[in-house]
């Protein structure tokens, strides 16, 4: 079983479906749903995330599509919204991270954007 994404005008994902499999070679499967519901398709791996298979096997798009994920065909590959303005891509997971690493102190912290860094967040 595979998984197709449905695309708006911007590349922007708007539903994701569970279609044929991309062993049925009897047609290209995105070219045949995009075409039937008059939108760009795009195939995604529900095995993959932030550039890993998780079952060891080839990383398809970077990222498992989801709705509000955007493709770019530049890099082939679905990514997330941003969650942060100065927050930056890594180009090997195709996710947004922090530009400054969160602490490694077994504190739990919460990402600040006002003031572009981490705050530790108080326990009761």
């Amino acid at each position: 079983m595979a998984h197709y994404a449905f695309l708006d005008e911007n590349n922007v994902v708007t539903e994701v479906i569970v279609g044929k499999d991309e062993t049925d070679t009897a047609h290209d499967w995105e070219q045949w749903y995009g075409d039937f519901r008059g939108q760009v398709c795009k195939r995604t791996s529900y095995n993959t995330a932030c550039g890993v298979h998780r079952l060891g096997g080839v990383p398809y798009r970077k990222n498992y599509a989801g709705i509000g994920y955007t493709y770019d065909a530049q890099r082939d590959a679905f990514i997330p919204p941003k969650v942060f303005d100065s927050w930056v891509l890594n180009e090997s997971s195709a996710q947004w991270e922090a530009p400054i690493p969160m602490p490694d102190d077994g504190k739990p912290y919460a990402w600040d954007e006002s003031i572009v860094n981490w705050v530790e967040i108080e326990l009761e």
